[in-house]
């Protein structure tokens, strides 16, 4: 789930147009038998506790908890939300001051390696039985939540493996093919991808534009790139790894040729960019589906999810933790296991889009079958279970995200033509260079 680069970044209210409820009624039987994953019912006479959990927006989890409350008649679980940017500002405040933190949080891989760096701060869950759970995952998202010193601090949800989503309509409407084969054929590589765009605005409908902004774009290319913006020895490399800069170069042409409608991701602008159809094509990793219907409502069938250029790529994804400030680690602990289960991977999964990280789940018909009428009938089990499991992700280093951000902040200035593509990225260099 859901990553950012530059502005302000809100993470979405909800991360579909499927509301909670529709998650209760995907969870089957077996999502219910806690048993296995959480070791059974509260017994009589325990302490009556509550446990909170921190989430940057919603994560589908409610019916969730109230599963996991029948079995634990003496817990209650109550769920603190906010922005993106404001949750992992909110964190490390708690963190570094020893209080306040909830007592599940949950961390987005752009920063998991910021705390991965401080074990001492979160619960080891092998003390919970984590390393039984090590071969259900992939192993390099297993490696994410993992310290130097062996210590497992986070259980993962989701993984962000890359597609495009695309408006079929106004394709069709600017003389380009709509079918999602034909689509991704007309974009092997990012220079493609511009020159489709540039074919687009030439007879592009009235008030829409072929991207929605630059920064996701960036963020995709860079994440197709052998390394990143650190290197595995957790040096920022962003101003000396080419990839970078040439992806930098390919984001800001699509401002200068007219091709962004000049908004930021998780802005409330943006949000009625989708409603009034102001751009065509959005970077799609699997829980941005869940966005898109949310605030495109009456787009159903108009939209379709291709190739990403380049091929393959990951945006985002989450892992859950337990802070060792908080007075109930077992029960956080027991209730991390069970969130992060294959059966609640797989029901989150068909009720709002959050792709698995459990490759077992890949090729279960439910899940390797499952389409999405909204995005045209787009068999979203097979393009994300393909994307996963190619997937070779960078290495993230201790202040990923807040590296990304100053970066992508320099992308908005671009596109708000505030300033030059050269005066932006000198800079976000200068930025960067002041991240610690």
């Amino acid at each position: 789930m859901r990553p950012t680069l530059g502005g302000r970044r809100a993470r979405p209210r909800t991360r579909g147009g499927t509301p909670a409820r529709a998650l209760t009624a995907t969870i089957t039987a077996g999502a219910l038998l806690l048993a296995g994953a959480c070791g059974g019912s509260a017994a009589a006479g325990k302490e009556n506790i509550t446990l909170s959990v921190g989430l940057f927006g919603d994560f589908g989890f409610e019916p969730l908890y109230r599963q996991f409350e029948q079995a634990h008649p003496n817990v209650r679980i109550k769920e603190r939300q906010a922005t993106y940017d404001d949750h992992h500002t909110n964190l490390a405040a708690h963190i570094a001051t020893g209080s306040g933190a909830a007592d599940v949080e949950a961390i987005e891989v752009g920063y998991i390696g910021t705390y991965t760096a401080q074990p001492q701060r979160f619960v080891d869950l092998r003390k919970y039985g984590a390393s039984t759970r090590q071969s259900e995952y992939l192993a390099w998202k297993w490696q994410q939540g993992v310290a130097a010193n062996g210590a497992v601090i986070g259980l993962g949800t989701d993984v962000g493996g890359l597609a495009l989503c695309y408006r079929r309509d106004l394709f069709a409407k600017a003389g380009l093919p709509a079918d999602r084969a034909k689509v991704s054929a007309l974009w092997p590589t990012w220079q493609a991808f511009l020159d489709t765009g540039r074919r687009f605005a030439a007879k592009a409908p009235s008030g829409a534009k072929f991207v929605d902004g630059p920064g996701e774009f960036f963020r995709a290319m860079v994440a197709q790139a052998p390394e990143g913006v650190y290197d595995r020895q957790d040096k920022v490399v962003a101003a000396t790894n080419p990839a970078v800069k040439q992806a930098w170069d390919l984001s800001t042409r699509m401002v200068a040729d007219g091709l962004s409608a000049k908004l930021t991701s998780f802005t409330p602008a943006w949000d009625t960019g989708f409603a009034k159809s102001s751009f065509a094509t959005v970077a799609c990793p699997a829980w941005m589906m869940a966005y898109i219907q949310e605030h495109s409502p009456g787009s159903s069938g108009r939209w379709d999810i291709a190739a990403i250029p380049g091929g393959g790529g990951s945006a985002g994804g989450t892992h859950l933790t337990v802070p060792t400030q908080g007075k109930h680690q077992k029960e956080a602990a027991e209730l991390v296991r069970f969130l992060s289960a294959a059966p609640q991977q797989e029901a989150v999964f068909k009720a709002i889009g959050n792709f698995p990280s459990l490759p077992a789940l890949y090729d279960k018909p439910e899940v390797r079958d499952h389409t999405n009428p909204f995005f045209n009938g787009a068999p979203v089990g097979k393009i994300y279970a393909d994307s996963a499991k190619s997937l070779d992700p960078q290495h993230l280093g201790p202040a990923e995200g807040q590296v990304r951000a100053a970066i992508g902040n320099g992308l908005t200035r671009v596109d708000q033509g505030r300033q030059s593509p050269d005066q932006a990225w000198k800079q976000a260099l200068d930025d960067v260079s002041k991240v610690k």
